[in-house]
């Protein structure tokens, strides 16, 4: 697995100080990009919260999740959030350690009460004394919130830091673009009001015991959810439900609970009997925090394929660089009209987005089902460098393996020579034993994604780009 070290450095610890009304929480941040360029300590936000409780369990959910592995939990993570002003929200992000789980704690406007919310993301410092000093706090007194250095910490950056260093997977990275792709393709499926959340989330089977581990589906049944252990029509995968409970953090402050699915949720047909990704949001007063959970709990996001295709395509490098430089830390993007603005297709549009995300540049809210602008510090190339069915694909289709005739494409790889068809919906299927074990349930063989870029005539001069 190819690691990187990614080093944080606040200029001090975050912390929780002061009591009753003199309560203050101080998120220090790390290395950030806003929009006038690169700042080392970034402010985004000086105010109170309007929900104080709530937002502190929220805060410690993502928290948590950033701490966990769901699979193989012999291995710790150990990420500190990402946090994103959009001017009216703040976003605080993260992924489990074994990049199955993402989660996102979204502060709205109606949950701050201050000074404007500013523009740009960073990572903030969630140390262990002040997790426990966020567990300990109780009633509902006023809570000041600073993201970012005040002005006193300013003047004096030039003393002692702390500095964390991470080993940090590419595979992470890929986690954040591949869990876009999905949560664009999913719909609401079901919406409980608070009484019926916490009732179902709480009969959840706990712990890593098979009980919690084997896959289960939530049918909407009602102003319910009925679990079964079958796909049936209608219903939302809950692979691994005990990857949920980091919502035990914030259910007694639940107005509603949300459940996302891809259209085909509950469809044997399209491999739902093998599981899918879904996302479990949280409604709190003022904020939302939503869980997305890959297929299987041996699954990372990482694997999945969802960005394949789209960086495939001849465009999408190019597209891309024309998209970036229109957006604007906007917490809603709205793909039609970005298309007008570069005079590109709705498509292709989609695509740079895609291909973004996979520099971090893009999420996806599904409550709102809009994409927004974030910026973390990575380049997409890096993810595509490090991505091994799009790689050895462009070693495919760069070294002549490729033959089309019509429909159907010979791909030579190794001593095999695998069939690949296109189906009238241009869907790509192929002989090879990936496709036989996944049916396209975990995006296109490097085969397929070979005959793409041949047809389309991609840049693949020298293989790997």
């Amino acid at each position: 697995m190819t690691r990187s070290v990614q080093a944080f450095a606040y200029a001090r610890p975050s912390a929780l100080g002061g009591s009753g009304a003199g309560r203050a929480l101080g998120l220090e941040t790390s290395g950030g990009v806003t929009p006038v360029g690169a700042e080392a300590h970034p402010r985004f936000f000086s105010g109170f919260l309007t929900s104080p409780l709530a937002a502190a369990r929220g805060l410690l959910a993502v928290a948590d999740v950033a701490a966990a592995r769901y699979y193989q939990r012999t291995r710790p993570g150990s990420l500190d959030p990402v946090v994103t002003g959009n001017g009216d929200r703040l976003r605080f992000e993260s992924f489990s350690g074994c990049n199955g789980v993402y989660a996102r704690l979204d502060v709205l406007r109606e949950g701050l009460d201050g000074a404007d919310t500013g523009h740009g993301t960073t990572n903030v410092d969630v140390n262990n004394p002040l997790r426990e000093a966020l567990s300990r706090l109780t009633g509902d007194d006023p809570l000041h919130l600073r993201v970012g250095p005040d002005e006193l910490a300013v003047t004096t950056l030039g003393g002692p830091v702390v500095e964390k260093k991470v080993p940090l997977p590419d595979r992470w990275l890929r986690g954040f673009a591949e869990a876009q792709v999905a949560c664009s393709g999913f719909d609401l499926r079901a919406e409980l009001p608070a009484a019926e959340a916490v009732r179902f989330l709480r009969s959840l089977p706990r712990g890593a015991g098979a009980s919690a581990r084997a896959p289960m589906w939530a049918v909407p049944a009602g102003g319910t959810l009925r679990p079964t252990t079958r796909p049936v029509p209608g219903a939302v995968c809950l692979a691994g439900p005990d990857r949920l409970a980091a919502l035990q953090r914030v259910l007694r402050h639940a107005t509603a609970l949300r459940v996302y699915g891809p259209a085909a949720a509950g469809s044997a047909a399209a491999g739902g009997a093998r599981g899918a990704a879904s996302a479990w949001e949280v409604v709190l007063p003022g904020m939302r925090l939503t869980l997305t959970l890959s297929p299987d709990p041996s699954r990372g996001f990482s694997g999945e394929g969802g960005v394949l295709e789209a960086l495939a395509t001849r465009d999408a490098e190019a597209d891309a660089e024309l998209v970036s430089v229109l957006l604007a830390w906007e917490p809603r993007i709205d793909p039609g009209d970005l298309a007008v603005r570069a005079g590109l297709p709705v498509g292709r549009v989609r695509a740079a987005l895609t291909r973004l995300g996979t520099a971090g540049r893009v999420g996806y809210d599904v409550a709102e089902a809009a994409y927004f602008h974030r910026e973390l510090p990575y380049d997409a190339d890096r993810a595509e460098r490090h991505n091994p069915r799009l790689v050895a694909a462009r070693e495919l289709a760069a070294s002549g393996a490729v033959e089309l005739s019509g429909d159907l494409a010979t791909v030579a790889s190794g001593e095999r020579r695998y069939q690949v068809r296109e189906a009238e919906d241009g869907a790509l299927t192929c002989t090879c034993r990936w496709w036989t074990d996944h049916r396209g349930g975990r995006g296109p063989c490097k085969h397929a994604l070979a005959v793409r870029m041949a047809r389309r005539g991609a840049k693949v001069t020298g293989g790997v780009r």
